[in-house]
């Protein structure tokens, strides 16, 4: 009996306005337009390997790639080393 006196007494007291809210559907107009997002940029760079090698274009079907190699001495923290180097041009074949 005491169980269900709390609610019995409480319900007359009880009204709608004080602590009920009702959920309404919101109009189009209130209703924030989500925000456009400007597309990304990205920056397209071509793929090249730097060989050394000038020019960088196709100088033609007669062209010969002459190529000298040679070695260097290179000094480095752990002693000095001799490394090969190779430089490369074109010519007219």
């Amino acid at each position: 009996m005491g169980l269900f006196s709390p609610f019995c007494v409480g319900a007359e007291a009880q009204t709608a306005g004080a602590g009920i809210h009702l959920a309404q559907a919101a109009s189009p107009d209130d209703v924030p337009r989500p925000r456009k997002r400007p597309p990304a940029r990205l920056r397209v760079t071509p793929y090249d390997s730097p060989d050394g090698v000038y020019p960088r274009y196709n100088p033609g079907p007669d062209a010969l790639r002459v190529c000298n190699a040679t070695y260097v001495q290179e000094f480095r923290p752990s002693g000095t080393v001799i490394v090969p180097r190779v430089s490369c041009y074109w010519r007219r074949g």
